[in-house]
């Protein structure tokens, strides 16, 4: 039983600290959606989304209501869509299909509808390849549909071939999205070890052994870890690490009531709770901050590494305590734009790309929402997922890279994205080029500790 102290703690959570559900996630399989013609395809796509979800927004709006608790964003994912243009004749096959999803989100009132994806991490479908080639395209004509592509596992090592495209790609799309400050790339993540339960956007879709449809909830709570290190200042890491923890069963007993609430009022299973950090533009909500509070003066400092090693641990172990179904990607985001300290950090010069990759060995995906100048070549880009692969593969753990190369812009200029997406400050990278490592092509062998069986 709940008493009045910890009634009062949530109330606080909430109303000072900044904690929600940032997301609950529908997925839904498309595999019954398949067939030669892909307007049969599409009119099955659109029949399947609106009729599973159809009260999705609307339940999520009742219990944030009931329960008072902030549902931030209600989103679907679907089957990766490459599967379904097994039979495309032209990247133009795919675009339509994007739209269907675009049109489909619209209809249930969702945020994002993401799973425009594919998994090539040891080669590609012809159906990968219809789908990679119209991402540029698909993503400047929708505006809620989310793409990602696996490149690499640590079973099947790195598929360079598609390292390589995927760098074009994303020069591609933003260039048809310049207007926008090349917010398609914004869009769009590039994995490796990629997880099938994520409800995260924009990486977020259904996997193969997923049910019909599943409910996955998504918590987040910067603000509520840094305000309970607030009160153990100068203590020694073992009772910052306890705090932590202690904060994160809290957390995700809340989203833990709401996932299964949703799952019982709209009858669909209760997959997984997230418990990711996940901050945003908002002062206070930050996962920089939470790095500052354990004694660094910026984030990006030496002991950036340690200190958010030690929060993405006691997060998980905080969570799996409070649920015996924590999944997804759970631990710490740090996507650069979307947090507030991070912003700040980058702007001074304390944060810098390689420290951001030094911090993905031990957080919960890797380069996110990274801006770079608009002249960044395509190879430079390339690299860049490779080096983030090669450390999601040797380590056997999820990375990813969202990165924008926003046209017409130089190291210095910000980038004006809006809502929980925020401002991006245009980051420096490496002048040296690497055209002739990415030229090479073919795989990249996955790791001798892969072999376990």
């Amino acid at each position: 039983m709940l008493n009045s102290l910890e009634i009062m703690e949530t109330i606080k959570m909430i109303s000072e600290e900044h904690l929600d559900i940032r997301t609950v996630t529908m997925g839904i399989s498309l595999l019954s959606c398949t067939d030669s013609d892909i307007h049969k395809v599409c009119d099955k796509v659109y029949d399947r989304i609106t009729t599973q979800a159809a009260g999705l927004v609307k339940t999520a709006e009742q219990i944030e209501a009931e329960y008072g608790i902030p549902i931030i964003n209600k989103r679907i994912s679907v089957t990766p869509a490459a599967l379904l243009l097994g039979a495309a004749k032209s990247p133009e096959d795919g675009v339509l299909l994007a739209r269907t999803l675009d049109r489909a989100a619209l209809a249930t009132g969702v945020n994002f509808i993401g799973g425009y994806s594919a998994l090539v991490h040891k080669g590609m479908t012809h159906g990968d390849s219809m789908l990679i080639a119209s991402i540029p395209e698909a993503l400047s004509v929708t505006e809620r549909v989310c793409s990602s592509v696996n490149v690499g596992t640590t079973r099947a090592g790195i598929n360079m071939d598609a390292v390589a495209e995927m760098g074009r790609i994303i020069k591609e799309t933003a260039k048809k999205t310049a207007d926008k400050g090349g917010f398609g790339c914004a869009k769009l993540v590039i994995f490796c070890n990629a997880v099938e339960d994520n409800p995260f956007m924009a990486g977020a879709f259904c996997g193969v052994g997923e049910p019909e449809a599943v409910i996955n909830v998504g918590v987040s709570g910067p603000g509520v870890v840094k305000c309970a290190l607030e009160q153990v200042k100068g203590a020694d890491f073992g009772v910052v690490a306890e705090t932590v923890k202690k904060t994160a069963f809290k957390i995700t007993r809340m989203g833990q009531l709401v996932a299964q609430e949703a799952s019982r009022r709209l009858g669909v299973p209760f997959g997984i709770v997230d418990l990711s950090l996940a901050p945003t533009p908002a002062v206070g909500d930050s996962v920089a901050y939470i790095l500052e509070e354990m004694g660094l003066e910026k984030c990006g400092t030496h002991g950036t590494t340690a200190a958010l090693a030690l929060l993405n641990d006691a997060v998980k172990k905080g969570g799996v305590m409070a649920s015996s179904y924590v999944g997804g990607l759970s631990g710490a985001f740090i996507p650069v734009s979307e947090d507030a300290g991070m912003i700040a950090a980058a702007e001074c010069g304390a944060l810098s790309l390689d420290k951001l990759e030094a911090m993905t060995c031990v957080c919960s995906v890797g380069l996110d929402m990274i801006c770079v100048p608009g002249e960044t070549p395509a190879a430079t880009l390339s690299a860049i997922i490779a080096d983030e692969a090669a450390i999601g593969m040797v380590n056997n753990k999820t990375t990813a890279v969202r990165i924008i190369p926003a046209p017409g812009t130089v190291v210095g200029d910000t980038v004006e994205f809006g809502g929980l997406l925020g401002t991006g400050p245009v980051m420096p990278v490496n002048p040296h080029k690497s055209e002739a490592f990415i030229a090479r092509g073919g795989r990249i062998p996955a790791p001798i500790h892969s072999l376990r069986n």
